[in-house]
């Protein structure tokens, strides 16, 4: 049975705790960059994106249209800091397009 606290708690922290009690912080942080990657580079973009898998701190995109994979390998520095200012933390140091 799991321990009671008797001091108040806010929502947040009750969240923060199962998250990391259930070791669930890793499948969130994948749903979390695909919605960032959705969001900031758009349907166009998406509609070209295959796969995205976080690995690590490495982002993996996968990419049908081999113009727009050379385009945007013009920017992973860019796309890097736009993902990690989305998400709110430092989770993507590198991206790899293939």
């Amino acid at each position: 049975m799991a321990k009671r606290l008797n001091e108040f708690q806010s929502i947040e922290e009750l969240m923060k705790n199962v998250i990391v009690e259930n070791k669930l912080t890793k499948g969130l942080n994948q749903l979390s960059v695909k919605e960032a990657w959705v969001k900031l580079m758009g349907q166009g973009v998406e509609s070209y994106t295959k796969h995205i898998e976080l690995k690590g701190k490495t982002l993996l995109v996968n990419l049908t249209s081999s113009v727009l994979r050379e385009e945007l390998s013009y920017g992973k520095e860019k796309i890097v800091k736009m993902m990690n200012e989305e998400l709110g933390e430092e989770l993507i140091s590198k991206i790899i397009l293939s």
